[in-house]
């Protein structure tokens, strides 16, 4: 773990991303080095140290293609904590509507001086496009379906802090698997530390060979409540479907949320989580939401937490690659 003197220490960290574009991407030492950061920070936080001096004179710059209230908020406060000026972005009244193209707009605020790009976008694949095209590092904050890497760094944050060492431990996502971004960066977290993970939901909202990411899947969350130690309850998307995948939401509250005669077939020190916003009543009733195994409120708070430490560790690495650029790569042929 880095500790806070470290902070201003010159050397390399054994990061060897330049971008987050997915914890797809990370190996379990760099998911593992996040995390170890975020909970410095968080500790820092509690002892008083709310705002660090480790970004300033550096410029995030918040680019979000589709709305958003708790990420958005979350990595403005984070750079802010950072000493990070912040330049916000919405398409509504922007150059977009003008004709400008996504690229386009993304290099002209990387020229007004931005040292890091937050981006979120319907497209999958939009962060990657752009990351081969920018100068400075960008940061994932959800492209479509695909992923949504800080999300899934904070819920397992949420659920280390809960059930220590991950390994070995079993966790279900239920829900809309098919739609969610969250669910991808889940899967990749939880089994790259180590975890054995069951998705669960109905047939028509689980993803074809989704079993080739090293998952079980289930179609019965009454048979899997027994047998986990931590259940994160995603929300169905229904912004993102087109048709209908189940009868009604009466049948899917019935048959997958979860409710207080469920709760009591689970484990003593069950850890529920739902990423927000909730949809109370369908994946998840008033009486877990707000119970003693709910962590909702703690995923909001480590969020931050995890967010600082990505910018932070981003920047580092980007300033590394600076410093000491890699050799090229001289062909034999």
């Amino acid at each position: 773990m880095v500790s806070f003197r470290d902070y201003f220490q010159e050397g390399p960290i054994p990061w060897t991303q330049s971008n987050l574009l997915g914890l797809q991407y990370l190996s379990g030492e760099e998911i593992t080095l996040i995390l170890d950061q975020a909970a410095e920070f968080k500790r820092l936080a509690a002892e008083g140290h709310s705002k660090l001096g480790l970004l300033k004179g550096t410029v995030v710059g918040n680019l979000f293609f589709e709305p958003s209230t708790r990420t958005r908020t979350s990595f403005g406060l984070a750079a802010k904590r950072l000493s990070a000026d912040t330049v916000d972005f919405s398409p509504s009244g922007s150059s977009l509507s003008k004709g400008e193209s996504f690229l386009d707009t993304a290099r002209n605020i990387e020229a007004m001086g931005v040292s890091l790009m937050v981006v979120r976008h319907k497209t999958p694949g939009a962060q990657l496009f752009l990351s081969q095209r920018m100068n400075s590092p960008v940061l994932n904050a959800g492209d479509g379906t695909h992923e949504h890497p800080t999300q899934g760094l904070l819920d397992v944050m949420t659920m280390r802090e809960r059930c220590g060492d991950l390994a070995g431990k079993t966790v279900a996502l239920v829900g809309d698997i098919r739609h969610s971004r969250v669910a991808r960066s889940n899967i990749w977290g939880l089994t790259k530390l180590g975890a054995k993970v069951i998705v669960c939901g109905p047939a028509t909202l689980i993803p074809p060979q989704i079993e080739k990411l090293g998952v079980e899947v289930s179609h019965s969350l009454d048979e899997v409540i027994p047998r986990v130690d931590c259940i994160n309850l995603l929300r169905i998307q229904f912004e993102r479907q087109r048709g209908a995948f189940f009868p009604s939401i009466q049948e899917y509250a019935h048959l997958f949320g979860m409710n207080a005669t469920r709760l009591k077939r689970a484990r003593e020190n069950v850890v529920i989580l739902a990423p927000g916003p909730i949809n109370r009543g369908v994946e998840i009733t008033p009486h877990v939401a707000d119970g003693k195994h709910s962590v909702i409120l703690d995923q909001v708070s480590n969020g931050l937490a995890v967010r600082m430490a990505a910018l932070y560790l981003l920047h580092r690495r980007q300033q590394e690659l600076l410093s000491f650029p890699p050799e090229p790569q001289v062909s034999l042929i």
